[in-house]
């Protein structure tokens, strides 16, 4: 394993902003890598510093593994490679990592904000009140195409992703376009990181964040189901949100000009 993970930093372009010594950490989802992030930064890098890693075994880290791949290590290791306050904005199993990052390093995470995350994926059915999420067929279905076809599981969750987008042809293929910069992870990585989709749960420990906290939802999503939003609104009740009705999984792609500006103003505001 390299010694630390590799982040890249995108200098601030206009220097009158007054956040330009807080940047934003952005963390990619499961399968993908930062490249994903490249029309957001494009628009934001006018206004902000900005900072992107990929997850271990991923993109730029695709050489960097972990021999225990949980969230805490992830979470370690990009606290360790960013080294500064921050504020960490998470998409989708990235959200998941930006949250841990917030319990684990309060003093270091300023804000927290999720893009299309959850703090449990896996859906759970219950007498009460059932948790909406991924079925957990969904995810059979995943582990073993792994198995046979990496690439093409990949390109199967792409679909997936933009699945309920007015414009889904055009975002799958930005986001191929995008990602496919970097290598494939291997199929090792991609088992360990689908296992925190699985396996993690957060529900309880959210009580503890009091930091600013922002969560935006594409309406259309399948992944992180429309019904889940009320249910995260009251374990984290300080916390804001934006729902794009016509977004899927992705709204940074599908609706990239409404994601910024909704993100950089919520930033200005509360930092």
């Amino acid at each position: 394993m390299n010694n630390s993970l590799i982040t890249t930093r995108y200098s601030l372009k206009n220097n009158q902003t007054a956040n330009k010594n807080i940047p934003l950490v952005f963390i990619h989802g499961w399968g993908l890598n930062s490249a994903v992030w490249e029309p957001t930064i494009q628009k934001l890098q006018q206004d902000v510093d900005i900072i992107t890693v990929d997850l271990p075994g991923f993109g730029l880290n695709i050489d960097h593994t972990l021999t225990d791949y949980s969230l805490e290590n992830i979470a370690k290791e990009i606290q360790s490679a960013v080294g500064i306050p921050a504020i960490y904005v998470g998409w989708s199993l990235g959200g998941l990592v930006a949250t841990q990052l917030a319990l684990s390093f309060p003093e270091k995470v300023l804000a927290c904000i999720t893009v299309a995350s959850s703090p449990r994926f896996l859906s759970q059915e219950s007498d009460v009140l059932p948790w909406p999420g991924i079925l957990p067929k969904v995810l059979t279905m995943f582990y073993q195409q792994l198995a046979q076809d990496t690439k093409k599981t990949l390109e199967g969750f792409l679909k997936i992703q933009a699945m309920g987008s007015p414009n889904i042809r055009q975002d799958i293929k930005t986001i191929r376009n995008l990602v496919m910069q970097h290598p494939v992870p291997t199929e090792q990585t991609l088992n360990d990181s689908l296992q925190l989709l699985e396996k993690v749960d957060l529900r309880d420990d959210l009580s503890k964040l009091t930091l600013p906290f922002l969560r935006f939802y594409g309406r259309l999503d399948s992944l992180v189901p429309k019904a889940v939003i009320e249910q995260i609104d009251e374990l984290l009740p300080h916390s804001d949100k934006h729902i794009f009705d016509k977004a899927s999984h992705a709204p940074f792609i599908s609706h990239g000009e409404e994601f910024n500006d909704v993100l950089l103003s919520w930033v200005q505001k509360h930092l």
